[in-house]
């Protein structure tokens, strides 16, 4: 094992901070479901994809900018997450049988994208690729910046929300005791409907951001659940800021093992500090 330069290691550093961000964003939408409605929505990542794939589309077709697609696909995801919801609020879904329905949501979108996009690799072209600055001996690239920014201003909206409005606290009321709330005037169905759009127009800005910084492929969509997944256990489910910090450390903790060992290593942070919270803060799964 060869130790990295220490210009490299801070790149590196800088790199693991901007993955982790997009860790953190698309975590925040799946732990507010799962913190707050009880669901384990794995259609919210079948929902970042099709949103990053719909923003490449609209980029190579109609030569809509990135951050335009920001404005347009989120409005039109949460009317999706609030038609995904209506429909299970249909039905007694428990947490385990969400789990089962949303696998079952993301296999079909999956194959829609397959089937309206190919397998092929896909990149979003467009003029912010180039664009990148320098702070000292580090490169600081301009999408994964706005991956950032808008990843801790949203985080830090979320919390705003939940903490400060009427409409957080009876969300988190509902999430609470139900019954309860609902004694005291609260309409859980209309809540959840709200959250659910809300999280699915998450699931559509960080499907831009993902565009903008990866390549496409649908067999990826089901890379990013374990890390995910480890983001939202341990930055605590319906958690708005958890998840952002939980995934800035998983982030930063995989580039400095890829900088200092192997690639191939580097899954293997995520799961070790997954079991190690499972082991000692059993409480907080």
């Amino acid at each position: 094992m060869t130790l990295p330069s220490w210009h490299l290691l801070l790149q590196s550093i800088l790199s693991g901070i901007f993955i982790g961000a997009l860790y953190g964003l698309i975590g925040l939408g799946l732990g507010l479901t799962w913190g707050l409605l009880r669901q384990i929505n794995l259609a919210h990542f079948g929902l970042v994809f099709l949103a990053g794939y719909l923003s490449y589309q609209m980029a190579a077709s109609w030569h809509v900018d990135p951050l335009l697609a920001l404005v347009i696909v989120p409005p039109l995801f949460f009317a999706v997450g609030v038609g995904m919801q209506w429909v299970l609020s249909r039905f007694a879904i428990t947490p385990f049988n969400s789990l089962l329905v949303t696998f079952g949501i993301t296999v079909v979108i999956e194959s829609a994208i397959q089937g309206i996009w190919t397998a092929d690799y896909r990149r979003l072209e467009s003029h912010y690729n180039d664009l990148k600055f320098t702070v000292g001996p580090l490169y600081v690239p301009i999408p994964e910046l706005l991956t950032f920014v808008l990843s801790l201003s949203i985080a830090l909206a979320v919390w705003a929300a939940m903490r400060y409005t009427d409409l957080g606290k009876a969300m988190r009321a509902m999430a609470e005791d139900g019954p309860i709330a609902s004694a005291f005037g609260i309409d859980a169905q209309r809540l959840g409907l709200v959250l659910a759009g809300g999280c699915a127009a998450l699931a559509g800005v960080a499907g831009v951001c993902l565009a903008l910084t990866f390549t496409l492929t649908p067999s990826q969509i089901f890379a990013w659940v374990g890390v995910v997944f480890a983001a939202v256990m341990l930055g605590g489910l319906g958690s708005p800021l958890g998840p952002l910090a939980a995934g800035v450390v998983i982030g930063v903790s995989e580039a400095i093992t890829m900088a200092v060992a192997s690639p191939s290593w580097a899954p293997i942070v995520s799961f070790s500090l997954l079991i190690l919270m499972l082991l000692f803060r059993p409480e907080r799964a």
